[in-house]
């Protein structure tokens, strides 16, 4: 297999080198590094031009007539690719040394799968570990993980992020399918679109090992954000009702959009898109509440019935009772 690394840089000089340098180190070699620029500001230029002269496989170097944007901007270094298979990379992050090894070795003992992503180690600034993984953070556990052997992966992706582009390695011959990103869902860049429809394909894979270190920073273009402080009951009773019902309105919208988007392809059976409209209902329902806590009792129970709250939460209770009495 020929082996491409697609790479997005903006501004991204800091930490660089320290990316360059664990690709270069790889037990098994890359045979190509794509480089889009998107019209970098600081040094990322010459510290590219500079890396090029230092290693035994090109570096194709494209600076963007004008700022594409990170999901555009992956979509056409993907495309500028040779390689059998790619491996998408950040700028601000550091590899395993096994990493390209280990992922190609899936990928040649599962013919049948066109991608595979990785757990990763979350370091911070200075390049230490903040002590969890990317997977501790979103949850992806062994209940989940077995999940998605059952060929459930595109359930839970419809609840959120899971694959992390920075894991991510795929074969070239997909991008055909899955080309070109939308852009219309702006949370929905490409990683989370190339795992979706690779989902519902049933030929994404994963290893669960950590096989490169992610790093959580304040200047970084896309990527996990902290997570939401829980809200207290105090803030559920005092708060701007306007405040509760914007994101539960942003989430039925863009749970719409998805739909839209997947359900204009040919290649995906309706069946396996049900549970993306429950769910575009539930949060819905829940975004069209009515002021009169009465009137919401009956519409409200009903989601309960139908079990819907799960959508909401693991702790279903919370939001249900959230909408019975804020």
């Amino acid at each position: 297999m020929k082996i491409s690394v697609a790479m997005c840089t903006y501004n991204g000089s800091r930490f660089l080198r320290e990316q360059l340098e664990s690709i270069r180190s790889q037990s098994h070699p890359v045979d190509e590094l794509v480089i889009c620029d998107d019209r970098s500001k600081d040094d990322t230029i010459q510290i590219l031009e500079n890396f090029a002269t230092q290693v035994p496989f090109p570096v194709h170097i494209h600076v963007n007539p004008s700022n594409l944007g990170s999901t555009k901007n992956f979509e056409k270094c993907l495309n500028l690719c040779s390689g059998d298979v790619i491996f998408c990379c950040d700028q601000d992050d550091r590899w395993h040394p096994q990493k390209v090894e280990k992922q190609v070795h899936y990928l040649q003992q599962h013919p049948e799968m066109e991608a595979v992503f990785s757990d990763a180690q979350v370091i911070n600034d200075d390049s230490q570990p903040i002590g969890k993984t990317i997977w501790q953070e979103i949850e992806f556990d062994t209940v989940a993980q077995e999940r998605w052997k059952n060929n459930k992966a595109y359930e839970i992706l419809f609840g959120g992020y899971v694959v992390t582009g920075a894991t991510l390695a795929i074969r070239r011959r997909i991008l055909s399918s899955v080309s070109p990103f939308p852009v219309a869902y702006k949370e929905l860049i490409h990683d989370a679109w190339i795992a979706i429809v690779l989902s519902l394909q049933g030929n994404i894979g994963f290893i669960p090992e950590e096989l490169l270190f992610y790093r959580k920073h304040s200047t970084q273009q896309v990527g996990f954000g902290e997570k939401k402080e829980k809200v207290t009951m105090s803030d559920r009773f005092n708060r701007d009702r306007k405040l509760k019902l914007a994101p539960l309105q942003e989430k039925a919208t863009n749970l719409e959009l998805l739909q839209q988007l997947l359900k204009a392809r040919q290649d995906i059976p309706a069946e396996k898109l049900t549970q993306l409209t429950q769910r575009q209902k539930h949060f819905n329902v829940r975004a069209t509440l009515p002021d009169s806590r009465l009137k919401r009792f009956p519409l409200v129970l009903n989601e309960w019935i139908r079990g819907r709250y799960a959508f909401s939460s693991k702790d279903w209770w919370l939001p249900l009772l959230g909408d019975l009495f804020e």
